[in-house]
C-alpha cells in the first residue's frame, strides 16, 4: 500500500497562513522534492483551487509564473485528484474523487507506486480522523504570526506522532518528520 504524506508550512506558533508565511527559492526546492516522493496530490477543493490559480502553467496567471521554478514544474506534471462535492469539473491533470471519503482514500492508496501527498488544513483533518495519514512533514517557520487557523483544529481526540527526521533550513524553518505511533 503506497503511503499517504502530509506536509505544510506552518508558523511557529501553529498558524497556517500561506500569505504571511515566506516563500523562497529553497523552500520551493524542498516542496519539489517531497512532490518527487508522491505519485500524486491529492487536494481539497479550496487547496486545489488555490495552488491551480497560482501555479498553473496554462492558466490565466501563467505569463507571471517562473516556469523554471523546480516547485511549479514539479505540480505540473503532478497527477492530481481533488476531494470535492461542489465542484463538477477539473483540469490541470485532475480527477474528482468523491462518496465516501475513507474508501476512496483506501484506494487510491491500494494501488501500486510511490505515495501520495497531501496538504492544506481542512481534508487532512478528516484523514487525520480517519488515521490515513502514514508521515507528518511539518515545516516550522521562524516566524509569530498571532493569527490564521491552526492545524487540527476540532480534531476528536490525540494522535500520538513519532519523530523520524529532521533538519534546519538557511532560512531557519525546521523540517520536521513524524509517522503515527
Amino acid at each position: 500500500m503506497r503511503p499517504l504524506r502530509y506536509s505544510i508550512n506552518l508558523s511557529i506558533d501553529g498558524c497556517y497562513d500561506h500569505r504571511v508565511l515566506p516563500a523562497n527559492e529553497e523552500l520551493h526546492r524542498r516542496a519539489a522534492e517531497s512532490l518527487g516522493r508522491a505519485d500524486a496530490l491529492l487536494f481539497g477543493r479550496v487547496t486545489y483551487e488555490m495552488m491551480e490559480s497560482a501555479f498553473n502553467l496554462a492558466g490565466p496567471s501563467s505569463p507571471e509564473i517562473d516556469a523554471s521554478d523546480p516547485f511549479v514544474t514539479a505540480i505540473n506534471a503532478a497527477k492530481k485528484y481533488v476531494v470535492s462535492t461542489t465542484l463538477e469539473d477539473v483540469g490541470w491533470n485532475t480527477k474528482l474523487v468523491n462518496g465516501d471519503l475513507e474508501q476512496a482514500i483506501l484506494d487510491l492508496k491500494a494501488q501500486p507506486g510511490d505515495g501520495l501527498f497531501v496538504g492544506g488544513v481542512t481534508l487532512p483533518l478528516a484523514l487525520v480522523e480517519r488515521g490515513l495519514i502514514d508521515e507528518f512533514e511539518f515545516l516550522i517557520h521562524p516566524r509569530i504570526v498571532g493569527h490564521g487557523p491552526s492545524l487540527f483544529s476540532g480534531l476528536s481526540k490525540h494522535v500520538d506522532l513519532e519523530l523520524v527526521d529532521h533538519s534546519t533550513m538557511a532560512s531557519g524553518a525546521i523540517v520536521a518528520t513524524y509517522v503515527p505511533r
